[in-house]
């Protein structure tokens, strides 16, 4: 036989090895079949051996599940939306900026936007608000509402905004595996789940508490004599942000970061403005003090700081440095809009280079409903060793068993590499998406391990219960028979196991997932591989 007849013969076993191979990259070789970036360049991760992630139940760390604080006015201002689609943003600012007046609530607090069906909602996002006050401040802004237009709860825009930012958080912070995501329960009542293995719940809980607003803000005297505080830059005016690095010259800590160009050129027409690149008044002229944690605003003389704000607490006040004033002073400064934001420790520096690359939270986590789920790594550990030690006795009894039925190494042989050929693809496309494997995996593991052997045990039985194979046309008969069986029963495996996949259920998801995962492999790739090496091993050709 000619290679493109063996070829064309024998091609899904070919295709069964590309499968392994594929997967054997993605598990063994070091950043597998794609490079991870989304990792912070300052950390290490260590993955072991393989570039497997590993969930909650076998790496240990903390899940927190928790509602979004906040409350929703929905279809309101229709004068803001006109009849050809045409939005009146100054009618929203309107509104918004009446909320915020009404409420006392900071910008961040009220939210107005149009969605895509052209509706109009309103957001609250604190618990000091009542619905009767939300009515009324809407009221006073002209919006015909009561508090049977108002629910508790935020819009399903805003806790996508919130999954995204807590996974960039998730991220940037080096946590490899951790995942977010939204769960729902009957009544509609909506969830924000995080999971982060190595993680305690104390530490998870500080992550995700942070709203991530950060401001710079500059603090100059005024014409009266006092000090004013004006904010210069915000999370939406920074371009690119680098790691946080020790700052060898004034102490402490920096993070470095570029403007927008957008804004490059207003933050540098402040800094003239405000007096901060004058070299008599402004350059080098802070000498706020601090304790580690916040700012200290105790002084005599005039002061000229730039004073980094994270969730309105000043972590930093940093002076202007003469080569940013001179660059600044002379207008070149916006062709490359780069400078240093200020930590007082390494800590905060951190924070703030994560807050900076992830954005800020558009709404607080409700903590005081929270369902919190822990494991220590200890515990995880055991269970990852027994883990391995079930899946080994699994596939030592089922071998066990396959060669006491047929007692030909023919047979059996090719039956077991194949069933392990399954799993292996399988562990490779977990190494691929990064899934982090947990307990529920586990069992998928085990179950495609059961039903693969199940689903080739029907193909052996059927080609050879009516007796010796010598034609492939025969052969070819008997395994279509076989064929239609094992496809009538993974139709119904995945019908069966499609609501678990679907609905937030917990572990039963990632049970569910991963055995239909293994049923689609097997019918499309193993089984017919299987077909094929039988054929070779029992026909004549």
């Amino acid at each position: 036989m000619n290679p493109i007849a063996a070829i064309k013969s024998n091609w899904r076993v070919l295709l069964l090895v590309a499968f392994v191979a594929f997967a054997v990259v993605a598990l063994f070789i070091p950043g597998g079949i794609m490079a991870d970036d989304s990792l912070a360049s300052d950390e290490t991760v260590d993955t072991g051996p393989t570039n497997l992630e590993f969930g909650l139940g076998l790496e240990g760390g903390t899940r927190i599940r928790a509602p979004v604080v906040g409350m929703t006015a929905e279809d309101i201002a229709s004068d803001a939306v006109s009849d050809n689609g045409q939005v009146d943003q100054d009618r929203l600012s309107e509104i918004e900026s009446t909320l915020q007046a009404e409420l006392d609530l900071d910008p961040a607090d009220a939210s107005v936007d149009v969605h895509d069906d052209g509706t109009v909602t309103a957001e609250v996002f604190t618990e000091d608000v009542t619905e009767e006050e939300f009515a009324a401040a809407l009221q006073s802004a002209d919006v015909d509402a009561s508090e049977d237009d108002i629910r508790e709860g935020v819009t399903q825009e805003t806790r996508d905004e919130m999954l995204t930012t807590i996974q960039t958080k998730i991220n940037e912070a080096g946590l490899s595996g951790g995942t977010a995501y939204q769960s729902a329960t009957l009544d509609d009542d909506y969830y924000i789940v995080v999971e982060v293995p190595n993680m305690g719940p104390g530490e998870l809980r500080t992550l995700l508490s942070e709203r991530g607003q950060v401001e710079v803000q500059a603090y100059y005297p005024n014409e009266s004599g006092n000090h004013t505080n004006d904010t210069v830059l915000e999370n939406e005016n920074i371009a690119n942000v680098d790691p946080a690095q020790q700052d060898d010259r004034n102490g402490g800590y920096v993070v470095p970061v570029q403007v927008r160009e957008d804004h490059a050129s207003e933050f540098q027409q402040q800094m003239n403005e405000l007096g901060f690149t004058d070299p008599n008044e402004g350059v080098g002229r802070c000498s706020l003090g601090g304790d580690g944690e916040t700012v200290n605003f105790d002084h005599d003389a005039n002061q000229y700081c730039l004073v980094t704000v994270v969730d309105d607490e000043p972590v930093a006040a940093h002076s202007m440095g003469e080569s940013l004033a001179s660059s600044m002073r002379d207008g070149s400064w916006e062709t490359n809009p780069t400078f240093q934001m200020g930590a007082q420790n390494q800590q905060d520096a951190q924070s703030l280079s994560v807050n900076l690359r992830a954005g800020s939270l558009r709404a607080p986590l409700d903590f005081d409903n929270e369902q919190v789920y822990s494991i220590e790594p200890a515990h995880a550990t055991q269970f990852k060793e027994y883990s391995l030690l079930i899946g080994l006795l699994s596939v030592v009894t089922v071998s066990g068993v396959v060669y006491s039925r047929y007692t030909d190494t023919r047979v059996a042989l090719p039956m077991i590499v194949t069933a392990l050929s399954e799993v292996v693809i399988l562990l490779g496309f977990a190494a691929l998406i990064r899934m982090p494997l947990d307990l529920s995996h586990v069992a998928g593991f085990i179950a495609v391990v059961g039903t693969g052997v199940d689903d080739l045990v029907i193909i052996a039985d059927e080609v050879m219960d009516e007796g010796d194979v010598s034609s492939e046309r025969v052969f070819q008969s008997r395994f279509r028979k076989a064929f239609w069986v094992i496809g009538a029963a993974a139709a119904t495996t995945v019908v069966a196991l499609s609501p678990l996949a679907v609905l937030s259920l917990g572990d039963l998801q990632g049970f569910a997932i991963i055995t239909i995962l293994g049923v689609f492999i097997g019918v499309l790739i193993t089984r017919p591989a299987y077909g094929d090496i039988l054929r070779r091993l029992l026909t004549d050709k």
